[in-house]
Formats: structure tokens, C-alpha cells, sequence
């Protein structure tokens, strides 16, 4: 009992005092010849007046503290609602998928409906949750709740969806600019219009909260026990969840997306000593409530400092993703292994057929041009082939760098979910990149591959750290590097946040754009790709030693912690050229070799080679799909390419429901 207090103890004395003294210090940047205690309790009995202080005080600053401590507390017991359902304790709005599906409505919305968007924002915001969550649970079952593999597949899923709202962004730029701000997670408010918002919508179904309580403490036994008991199981699983995403989802409709407090308070709620149903609730909104407060101060100091807009969703990030990589330190339970590579591989006439196929797609996709009498096959104009190849050569190329990077880090790691994108590496070089123009003043273009290198790397060596603590599960590393990877979100969110006329081309950087892509750094990007491709394959009897075992690989002679580490160099080097040109490209490292083992090759160097071109026609015809799907209009090379590849990993992390492979 004594440890318990000691636990609890800190906890609820240090937060709350650390929330209200940052508050008081972006209150007093805020108002530095008006921030004593004294003039902020008359502002709040008196009202404002006219002092242009009072004023901003209190049509601004208390707004917002209200609706932090609302919003908190609300993302707070919606995440504990779905870990009491589940028994899984990663388990939230974010890594469901449900607060990316809330957000593609509410762009859909303000594209399509904007009489909807602008009325009933919180109903649109419920059905793109209902519907991301009701598409998770339908392709992983609703056994599965309590399963790493949900929380991966839901990660997954929360990454094709944000794809897809970047497109629509990207196709409706004058109708979605607005929201990148919203899309970051804004608490500034101007008025107290949105408190009697909210409140009218949780309060009703808030007084239906006690009535939850015997079925969660039944559902904590077991299916079988509480269905035993006489519990009717779908309605009550259907209505706990349904409450936890209509909280979550007028959340999003508020403030827009803020991640991670869902899936941390309750967990800080469980160590402040909250056992009990009830108990968790109102630790976890309380602690929701205090740890957005603190979060939101800290984003106000550092919107001082920096004298520009910090989003709080964006300083959410900052603090949530390393608290997501501690929560799986303390997942105890055996996790669902990875999806394993594949045992069956196809015949080998299918697969030459299919190679056939593939190949004479990718070359008529190169082909496919557009005339008075619409599209057809032909040689392109000069002016045309002109301005097309390097694209086609970039896409090429990026896509077989990250076929190649994705094979070494599978074979190195043992881990078939391994790849540049899952793993983080991808966002390190992304962040480096930004970091760089940001700070030389000069666009992305112009930044160059060594700042990605030295971005790629780094991310690397802490996510193989990382891997030591996980004792190197396939799973949890995966959700280790997705968690990085929601961290540099964060920050490329509060890059939108700001606006400014860079902010679609950034936006179409992110999304793998090859439009703007010159005929010099095409060929270069295809030298660089086809160096260490060759690199590759002429070590890769190294490769095959390191993936059967470091035991097998000392007796051969082979020098371990050597070969290792200028693998991994190679796979960086890989990732870093790819990235400085093309953008991050989603899903491709991870599938591809994959498809090479299923097209029948299976040693190291035919790995190599087959992922290598799988990657590269995958892209053409991508780049294909870009240009002529919505034409006029195009998307991005790399957005088609991750709706396509993410669209095949989601459906493939959860094609074991049932036994499949």
C-alpha cells in the first residue's frame, strides 16, 4: 500500500502544478505588466470592460484554458473507454484509425459539403470515425481487440487515410488550405462559442457513463464469462464503442486532431492507482485535462519565443510519441507475431507470366499520352517525352531504392514489416530535410542528400536501440518507428500551420511529387540508386550470412558488427537519396520484397534484383495513375503509390483473421 501512495502521490501533485505554473508563465508573456493573480480574478468576476487586456484575457486565454481542460478530459476517457473494452493498453482514437478517418470527413466535408462541414461538423466527424473503425474491425475481427496486431493494422490504416486526405488537400487546395491549422490540433479560440458546443453534446450521452460500468467489469472476466453471466455482448460492445468514438469525434470536430493524450492518460491513470471502472475514468480525465493544459502552455511559450503559431496538436506529438515507445515497454503480453513472409510461392510459368504482364504494363504506362480523340499509345511529342522521362526515371529509381533498402533491412532485422517508411527512417531524413531549408533559407531542392543521410541514420540508430529494449519483437519495433514517425508529423504539421506561399509545394514534396523534377537530378538520383544497388548485389553472400545468424557468420569468417553496420549505412545512403529528391514514399520498401519472394526469388541476390524492379515498375505505374486518373488534374507519384502499397499492407495485416496467410 505504501508503494501505491508513493506512486500516487507525485503523480497528481507534480502534474497539476506544473500545468498551472506553465499556464501563469504564458499568461504573464502574454500580459507582462498585467499578470498578477489580483487583475486575473477581477477580469473573471467583472468581466472585461474595455481594457484591451481584459479584454484578450477573457474572449481568448480563458476560453482557451476551458476548452484544453474540456478536450483533454474528453480525449482522455475515450481512450480509457476503448482499453477497458479491449484489455489493450495501446489502444486509442489515433491508433485505431478512427481520428484519421474523422479528419478525411471533415475535409470531404469542406470539399463536398460545406453546408454539412459548417452545421453539423461533429456528426461528420462521427461517421469518418465510425466508418475507419467499422473497416478496421471488419478485415481484423472484433476478437482481435486486445492484439498488437490491431494497433499496427490501425496505425497503418491511420496512415492510407491521412494519405488520402492529403490528396483531396492537394486536388482542393482553395477549399482545404484552411484546415492545415485545424488539421494540427488549434485550441486558440476568440470567443466562448465552442464551450456551450461541446457541452450540449457530452453531457447527454456523459449521463449514460454509469450504466457502463457492470458491463466493462464483466467484459474485464472474458467474452465468455460476461456472455456466461447474461451480458448480450454486441450491444454492449457496439455502445461502449460507439461512446468512445462520438467523444473522440467531437473532439476532432472542435479542436481538430490532437493524438496521443487518448492513449496516455490512461495509462498514467492506472499508475496513479486507479483500479476500479469508475476510478479510471475520472483519473483519465482528469489527467487528459491537465497533461493538455501543460501541453498547450508549453506550445504558447514556444509560439513566444519563436513569435509564430505553435499548434497544440503539433506539442501533443512532441510529448505522446516517446510516451507511446514507453507503453510498449510495458506490454507484457505475448504479441501476435508479425505477418510472415509468405511459404507458397507461385509457379514458375505464373510468375514469369506475371513478370511478362507487369513489365509490358509498366512500358505502355511510359507510352500512354493523350490526343484529340483521347487517350492511346504513342510515342509522345518531343516537347512531351521532353518534360516526361525524368519523372518516369525519378520514379523508377526511387522505387527501386526502396525495394533494395527494404530487402536489407528485412534480412538484417529478421523482421518482415521492416522497411524505411515503417521503421521511421524515411521521417528522419524528412525531418533533417525541413530542418535544413528551414534554417539556410532555401527550398527543399536545394537542400541536397546529406542532411537526409545524416537524418536517416540517426533515426536508424535510436530505432535499433529501440529494438534491444523489445528484445527485437517484429511488432513492437514496427510501432516503435511508427510512433517516430507520428513525432516528426507533429512538426511537419506545425510547418503547414504556418502558411505562406510554400506551403503546397511542401505539401506536394511530403506527398512523393516527381513534377518538378529536373533531367540532371534524375540521372543523378538513377546513379546513386544503381551504385549501391550494385553494392548490394555484390555483397549479398554477407547479407545471407548476417540474416541465418551471427553464429554461422563468425565461423565463416565474416566480421559481424562491420558488416552490419555498413549494411544499415547502405540502407540510410538508400533512403536518404530517395527522400532528398522524390519525398518520403509510403508502403513500397515494405511490399516489395515480398512480391519478389512470391514471383520465386528466394536467395539473396535474386531478392535483390526482383524487389529492386518491382520497385521501379511499381512506380511507373503509379507515376501513370497520376497523370490519368483525374485528369487534368494530377496526384503525386509517391500519394498513389502509398494508396496503392498501403491499401495491400492493411489488407495483408489482417488477412490472418481466421488462419489465412
Amino acid at each position: 500500500m505504501s508503494a501505491l501512495r508513493w506512486r500516487r502521490g507525485p503523480l497528481w501533485l507534480a502534474l497539476p502544478l506544473m500545468a498551472a505554473l506553465v499556464w501563469f508563465a504564458a499568461v504573464g508573456r502574454h500580459y507582462p505588466a498585467r499578470g498578477d493573480l489580483g487583475w486575473l480574478w477581477r477580469v473573471v468576476r467583472d468581466g472585461p470592460g474595455t481594457d484591451l487586456d481584459a479584454v484578450l484575457l477573457y474572449y481568448g486565454t480563458l476560453p482557451r484554458l476551458a476548452m484544453a481542460l474540456v478536450v483533454g478530459a474528453t480525449l482522455g476517457l475515450s481512450g480509457c473507454l476503448l482499453q477497458q473494452l479491449s484489455g489493450n493498453v495501446l489502444l486509442s482514437p489515433m491508433t485505431l484509425g478512427s481520428a484519421s478517418g474523422a479528419w478525411l470527413a471533415m475535409i470531404a466535408g469542406a470539399v463536398w459539403w460545406p453546408w454539412l462541414s459548417a452545421h453539423h461538423p461533429d456528426w461528420l466527424a462521427m461517421g469518418g470515425a465510425v466508418v475507419a473503425t467499422g473497416l478496421l474491425l471488419l478485415l481484423t475481427g472484433r476478437h482481435r481487440l486486445g492484439s498488437l496486431q490491431l494497433v499496427l493494422a490501425g496505425m497503418a490504416l491511420n496512415i492510407l487515410l491521412a494519405a488520402l486526405a492529403t490528396a483531396l488537400t492537394l486536388l482542393h487546395d482553395q477549399y482545404a488550405l484552411g484546415l492545415f491549422v485545424w488539421g494540427a490540433g488549434d485550441l486558440a479560440q476568440y470567443d466562448w462559442h465552442w464551450l456551450p458546443w461541446l457541452a450540449a453534446r457530452l453531457l447527454p450521452p456523459l449521463m449514460l457513463l454509469p450504466l457502463l460500468a457492470r458491463p466493462l467489469a464483466l467484459l474485464r472476466l472474458g467474452l465468455g464469462t460476461a456472455s456466461g453471466r447474461g451480458l448480450a455482448l454486441l450491444p454492449a460492445l457496439l455502445a461502449i464503442l460507439l461512446l468512445s468514438l462520438w467523444l473522440s469525434a467531437v473532439a476532432v470536430a472542435a479542436v481538430g486532431l490532437i493524438g496521443f493524450i487518448s492513449v496516455l492518460t490512461p495509462a498514467l491513470a492506472r499508475r496513479a492507482g486507479a483500479r476500479t471502472i469508475a476510478a479510471q475514468w475520472g483519473a483519465s480525465a482528469a489527467l487528459g485535462a491537465l497533461l493538455l493544459c501543460l501541453t498547450d502552455g508549453l506550445a504558447q511559450l514556444a509560439a513566444h519565443w519563436s513569435s509564430d503559431s505553435v499548434p497544440s496538436g503539433a506539442a501533443a506529438a512532441l510529448i505522446g510519441a516517446p510516451a507511446l515507445v514507453w507503453l510498449l515497454g510495458e506490454v507484457r503480453d505475448p504479441p501476435d507475431p508479425a505477418p510472415a513472409v509468405p511459404a507458397v510461392r507461385l509457379d514458375s510459368r505464373l510468375a514469369a507470366m506475371l513478370w511478362f504482364g507487369f513489365v509490358l504494363l509498366a512500358a505502355s504506362t511510359c507510352l500512354l499520352t493523350r490526343d484529340a480523340h483521347g487517350w492511346c499509345l504513342a510515342w509522345p511529342e518531343a516537347i512531351v517525352w521532353w518534360l516526361r522521362w525524368p519523372r518516369l526515371l525519378a520514379a523508377g529509381a526511387a522505387g527501386a531504392g526502396l525495394g533494395v533498402a527494404g530487402v536489407i533491412l528485412q534480412r538484417l532485422l529478421n523482421n518482415p514489416l521492416a522497411s524505411p517508411d515503417l521503421l521511421g527512417i524515411s521521417a528522419g531524413a524528412t525531418l533533417a530535410l525541413l530542418l535544413s531549408a528551414g534554417l539556410a533559407g532555401v527550398g527543399l531542392a536545394q537542400v541536397g542528400w546529406l542532411p537526409a543521410l545524416v537524418g536517416s541514420v540517426s533515426t536508424l540508430a535510436l530505432v535499433l536501440w529501440l529494438g534491444r529494449r523489445f528484445a527485437w519483437r517484429p511488432s513492437a519495433l514496427v510501432l516503435a518507428g511508427l510512433a517516430l514517425s507520428a513525432l516528426l508529423d507533429g512538426m511537419v504539421q506545425f510547418v503547414l500551420a504556418r502558411g505562406g506561399l510554400d506551403t503546397v509545394a511542401t505539401l506536394a514534396w511530403l506527398a512523393g511529387s516527381t513534377n518538378r523534377v529536373e533531367a540532371p537530378a534524375a540521372l543523378a538520383l538513377a546513379l546513386g540508386v544503381g551504385g549501391c544497388a550494385l553494392l548490394a548485389w555484390l555483397g549479398r553472400r554477407s547479407l545471407t550470412l548476417l540474416a541465418a545468424g551471427d553464429a554461422l557468420a563468425v565461423s565463416c569468417g565474416l566480421s559481424v558488427s562491420r558488416a552490419r553496420a555498413g549494411w544499415l549505412l547502405l540502407a540510410a545512403l538508400l533512403c536518404a537519396l530517395v527522400t532528398s529528391l522524390v519525398g518520403p514514399i509510403g508502403f513500397v520498401g515494405v511490399l516489395m520484397p515480398h512480391l519478389a519472394i512470391r514471383l520465386g526469388a528466394r536467395a539473396v541476390g535474386a531478392q535483390l534484383l526482383a524487389a529492386a524492379a518491382a520497385g521501379a515498375l511499381s512506380m511507373l505505374i503509379a507515376d501513370a495513375l497520376g497523370r490519368t486518373l483525374l485528369y487534368p488534374m494530377q496526384l503525386p507519384v509517391g500519394l498513389c503509390a502509398g494508396l496503392l502499397c498501403g491499401t495491400l499492407l492493411v489488407l495483408s495485416l489482417s488477412a490472418r483473421r481466421g488462419g489465412r496467410s
